[in-house]
Parts: C-alpha cells; sequence; structure tokens
C-alpha cells in the first residue's frame, strides 16, 4: 500500500509548478511529499528530481516514471470504476486542455451544455496555445489545432481553421482593398509586434506595423471599428465575418487550413467521464460553423 500511495503523491507533481502547489493539490504537507519521493527514488535506485538553487524539476527518468505513474493509475482508477459501476455513468474530475480564446469563442456555451448533463463531474479547464503532454501533465482531454505529431493518443477530428487576413468594410472603402500580399506594406497593419512576418503561398511579407495590440481580443475590436488590417485564425473573427463587422481580405493568399481535433488517452479503456466529453464535444465542435470555413 505504501508503494501505491507513493505513486499518487509522486504523479501528484503532473501539472504542478512546485513541489509546494503538488503537496496543495494531493492534500498532503510538503514534508510527507518529500519522504514519498524519497523512498521512491531509493526503491528505483535513480534521481527522479534535480534539485538546484533555483528549486526542483524532474529527471529524464523522472519524466519517464511520471508519466508511467499517471497511466497506471488511470487504469487502476479504470479498473475500480468498471468493478463498481460508474464505468458506466460519467462522474469524477476531468481535466481539459484548450487553446487561448476557445472558452469565449467556442468551448464554454459546449463545457456548459456537458456539466448540465453530467452533474457528478468535476471539470477543471486549462488555456494554453503550446502542445500538451497528458501523461506528463495528467490531463485527460485536449482540443488541439495545428498538425498531430506521431503519438498513442487517439485523435478525433471536428474540422479545420485558417489564418485570415480581414478589416472592416469602412477601412477597405476608405483605403482600397489590396489585391496582392505586397500592397499589405501600403496598409495600417495590427499585430502584437512592432513588424510583422506573414508567409503566404510562394511569398512572405515583412511589414512594418501601424497598431500594437497586446491581444487578440483588442486586435479584432481595434480592426472592427476600421483601424486596419489584422491577421489571425478564423473562429475568432467568425461571428465578425458573419454579421459583415470584418470582411475577408486576400482569401486566394490564404495558407492550407489547420486542423482541429480532439485527442484523449484510453480509448475504449477511458473512464466514462472522459468518453462521454469526448463525444459530446466531437459533436458539438462538428456542428459549429466556425469549423466549416471554406
Amino acid at each position: 500500500m505504501e508503494r501505491y500511495r507513493d505513486m499518487q503523491l509522486f504523479a501528484a507533481l503532473a501539472g504542478q509548478p512546485s513541489l509546494a502547489a503538488a503537496a496543495r493539490s494531493a492534500r498532503v504537507s510538503g514534508a510527507t511529499l518529500v519522504r514519498a519521493l524519497a523512498r521512491l527514488e531509493a526503491r528505483l535506485q535513480v534521481a527522479l528530481l534535480q534539485r538546484s538553487t533555483r528549486g526542483v524539476r524532474l529527471t529524464e527518468a523522472g519524466r519517464a516514471y511520471l508519466a508511467d505513474c499517471v497511466r497506471l493509475l488511470a487504469a487502476v482508477d479504470a479498473a475500480e470504476a468498471s468493478a463498481n459501476g460508474s464505468h458506466v455513468q460519467a462522474q469524477g474530475n476531468l481535466r481539459v486542455f484548450l487553446p487561448f480564446l476557445f472558452s469565449r469563442y467556442v468551448m464554454a456555451p459546449i463545457l456548459a451544455g456537458y456539466m448540465d448533463r453530467h452533474p457528478d463531474v468535476f471539470l477543471t479547464a486549462r488555456y494554453h496555445d503550446y502542445y500538451p503532454n497528458l501523461h506528463e501533465e495528467g490531463l485527460d482531454v485536449a482540443i488541439l489545432v495545428g498538425a498531430l505529431p506521431n503519438s498513442s493518443l487517439i485523435a478525433r477530428p471536428v474540422g479545420q481553421v485558417r489564418q485570415v487576413l480581414c478589416a472592416s468594410p469602412d477601412y477597405l472603402a476608405a483605403h482600397g482593398e489590396p489585391a496582392h500580399p505586397h500592397e499589405l506594406k501600403q496598409h495600417r497593419l495590427i499585430a502584437s509586434a512592432d513588424q510583422v512576418h506573414w508567409d503566404f503561398p510562394h511569398t512572405h511579407l515583412k511589414a512594418r506595423t501601424r497598431l500594437r495590440c497586446t491581444s487578440v481580443q483588442g486586435a479584432i475590436n481595434a480592426a472592427v471599428h476600421g483601424a486596419g488590417i489584422i491577421r489571425c485564425l478564423s473562429y475568432p473573427v467568425h461571428e465578425h465575418l458573419v454579421s459583415a463587422q470584418l470582411r475577408r481580405v486576400l482569401p486566394a493568399y490564404e495558407l492550407a487550413p489547420l486542423p482541429v481535433n480532439v485527442v484523449y488517452r484510453e480509448g475504449r479503456q477511458a473512464p466514462m467521464r472522459v468518453r462521454s466529453f469526448v463525444d459530446h464535444s466531437v459533436a458539438a465542435l462538428r456542428e459549429h460553423p466556425a469549423f466549416q470555413l471554406a
């Protein structure tokens, strides 16, 4: 039992920034967690953590062992759930990883609808813009935009998005509509840096930014009010395009669309809370018009 408990405490490190945070997540004292780690390192005869004056971080062996612990403990949970019948009923903690802006533009109503249908599931949603390691970070499901690397994850496609240029009709009426990417140099460009470096098929644009916005939402708001031309993924501006507050610019020069996938780990062996969330999200996202842009 002590070995199993030590593995549980070590798995608490998944997705946590520090030992203190992991201890709080596991609801134990820092000293209890440290003792569990010491027992594991003694039993395995390998260092799981690298300690320095700047704190601690997982060693390569520690990262591999953490992924194995998360996977094995999930399998134990699934076996127990199957034995007591909860494998056919969604319940327990569910950890979901989503890209930024998904909450505001896409996922908020989908999450709310899922929670209404499954009141015994407790959701944690994390928002970042990088490709996560579901095993190491203790995540159950992720929604990812872009090409997927080779992995053992199960992926279910839901649609695609594009990098689109857009501006308000008033701006285009006042300043003209560019016919080629190089003509963008004569326009007011809105981006997050002093210069844009935008790729197009067979060409690359480097140009000075007229307006810097530190958030995508700020750039969208500025473009809607006629401040210039922005480039962003299509789903945050979908409603603005449908309502004609914004208009696509240079659609013939857009790059190939990016796939959107719902990914998870255990396949058919996944607990019902995972399978039910995946099914709910896939159905809702496949019907969402933001992912059907031609």
